[in-house]
């Protein structure tokens, strides 16, 4: 029997402010697809449950976190919650949490939707999904 091709199905996490953008990868881990937003309330606690919930009914193996460093390369406080989203992940389902740099792929989800000749006016949320696709297949295609 040959060996499986399955590395497993990883979901990937745009952290924003206002909004969480998910996206998740093929079980072969080659190609990543726009999974929906998770609204964030203002003042209200960080919705690990609500990933933790889309992680289960995607059936994914792991977690890609993108990592909000400021342009030197330099923790912010939004990269300092994301690190603590990250292991709390971990903690509570047990999988396997990666951190990649997410600067510019707002920008790179942004120029994606102009090229194509649409609108990012009232579709933030898809916008966020888009940025969290070009996260993973950027992180599919970091070495094992």
């Amino acid at each position: 029997m040959p060996p499986s091709t399955d590395r497993g199905r990883l979901l990937a996490i745009d952290y924003g402010e206002r909004r969480i953008g998910l996206a998740i990868s093929d079980p072969t881990g080659t190609i990543a697809s726009p999974a929906g937003v998770i609204v964030r309330r203002a003042g209200k606690r960080p919705p690990v449950a609500e990933i933790i919930r889309r992680a289960e009914a995607l059936e994914a193996r792991g977690f890609v976190l993108g990592l909000p460093l400021d342009g030197d390369g330099n923790d912010t406080p939004r990269s300092l919650e994301v690190r603590k989203i990250a292991s709390t992940l971990t903690e509570r389902t047990g999988l396997p949490t990666a951190l990649v740099d997410e600067r510019y792929t707002t920008a790179a989800a942004l120029r994606a939707v102009r090229e194509m000749g649409g609108s990012t006016r009232g579709r933030k949320g898809d916008v966020d999904a888009l940025a969290a696709t070009v996260l993973l297949q950027h992180a599919l295609r970091l070495p094992v």
